[in-house]
């Protein structure tokens, strides 16, 4: 049987091809989700709440702006703002993982992870 790990992998990928109509990069997917450690593990830290602006502003700050190395600017918000509307504004679980894997692919980072 697979790990947690994985199997939230998985439920990522799983997301990505049903919700976005996306083949995720599978590698790609697990450095993200790799990347941010045992917050995967934890409900509240594993999800995005798109309603909250102190979170979107660490979504960028954190994320964007010191992960991706971007200049803080709107083009951030309006992207943060196209992946949450992409998922469904009434989506109640938006996870961490498949947000943070748009946004690199979305700004083309993908280099970040190597």
């Amino acid at each position: 049987m697979a790990n947690q790990r994985e199997e939230l992998i998985e439920k990522y990928a799983d997301t990505l091809r049903t919700k976005f109509n996306h083949q995720p990069d599978m590698t790609l997917l697990r450095q993200v989700t790799i990347g941010l450690g045992p917050s995967i593990y934890k409900r509240d830290a594993a999800n995005v709440s798109g309603s909250d602006e102190k979170e979107l502003a660490r979504v960028k700050h954190n994320f964007l702006i010191r992960k991706l190395d971007l200049e803080d600017n709107e083009v951030l918000d309006r992207a943060i703002a196209e992946v949450i509307e992409e998922y469904g504004v009434s989506e109640r679980t938006k996870y961490r993982a498949v947000i943070y894997y748009l946004l690199t692919k979305k700004f083309g980072k993908e280099n970040v992870y190597d």
